[in-house]
């Protein structure tokens, strides 16, 4: 059995054009496992495949940051070898995914992180790129005057009227299971919209936003900083491996958390994908949004299968 689960990002619609970025996610990920590929390779693929989406906030589409520069964050993890590889707030490439995965396969660290991550990237032959699109860039301009009209006295003002576009951005993930049961997950993102430079969400630590292992992958979308200090991923899979199939521990660990927040989590976005080693997926959100999609041992794509969770 071979299979694939994506997810497009928590806020963006299910709507023509995200359905068919999902799509060809899926299906250039389960071509790859019909023949014969690796799950790393399925799931670097089509999150790859994602990020040259200029639709997606990651690699080519990235929101910009307060300076007006992208920087992005992005995962792979090997549930077979126990193996990964991350990068954050990498500059000037057009694939973080790829470079995650050489940070894994060439280097016996984890995370490199800033100007490390992206020398380290030039050592590999990654060419210098700007992932930043003129819409993101008239978006970014649009947002810094808004901005500028505000009193922002301090820090704390600063993300009080920050939190209101946080929203507009969000990430792209995989997970993937190949013909010798081995399972593989990764996830990047861009971050939102005006963020303090040097900010590192959920997306490159490790069992908060992405989780591989042998009974299964997990990748999450939503509020970084909730998923990071919850290590979200790290409790779905958990609950699987006490049992739980991918849809019932997707359910289980967001409920856990939006109702451990104020006003049970009012306001916060939590969603995500999940495959275990039978094959089964699980899809939840809670949200009208978050664009999916699925294919198991065929390029039959299964589009927006999830849940929306009411808490």
């Amino acid at each position: 059995m071979v299979a694939i689960v994506v997810h497009g990002g928590a806020i963006n619609p299910l709507d023509e054009k995200f359905n068919k970025g999902v799509s060809e996610a899926v299906e250039t990920g389960i071509d790859l496992l019909l023949k014969g590929g690796s799950a790393v390779e399925a799931a670097t693929e089509a999150i790859r495949v994602m990020e040259d989406n200029p639709i997606f906030n990651a690699g080519t589409g990235s929101w910009l940051n307060l300076k007006g520069e992208v920087e992005m964050d992005a995962i792979i993890v090997d549930g077979f070898s126990n193996k990964t590889g991350a990068v954050a707030a990498i500059k000037k490439v057009k694939n973080p995914i790829l470079v995650a995965r050489k940070v894994m396969e060439e280097t016996d660290h984890i995370l490199l992180v800033g100007d490390g991550a992206t020398e380290f990237a030039r050592h590999f032959g990654f060419r210098e790129y700007d992932p930043a699109t003129e819409e993101r860039r008239r978006g970014w301009q649009e947002l810094r005057e808004k901005l500028m009209k505000g009193e922002q006295t301090s820090l704390l003002a600063y993300w009080s009227k920050i939190s209101k576009f946080a929203k507009l951005g969000d990430t792209v993930g995989a997970v993937a299971l190949d013909k010798d049961g081995r399972i593989a997950a990764g996830t990047s993102s861009g971050g939102f919209p005006m963020k303090l430079p040097g900010r590192v969400g959920d997306v490159p630590i490790i069992n908060a936003s992405t989780y591989a292992g042998p009974r299964c992958g997990v990748s999450l979308t939503g509020h970084g900083e909730v998923i990071m200090q919850n290590i979200v991923a790290r409790n779905v899979a958990q609950l699987v491996e006490n049992g739980l199939d991918p849809q019932a521990a997707l359910t289980e660990a967001f409920t856990s958390v939006l109702r451990s927040l104020p006003s049970k989590g009012s306001g916060v976005l939590l969603g995500g994908v999940s495959l275990d080693f039978r094959g089964r997926v699980g899809g939840v959100r809670n949200t009208e949004l978050m664009p999916h999609a699925y294919a198991v041992d065929s390029r039959k794509v299964v589009l927006n299968f999830g849940t929306i969770l009411r808490v």
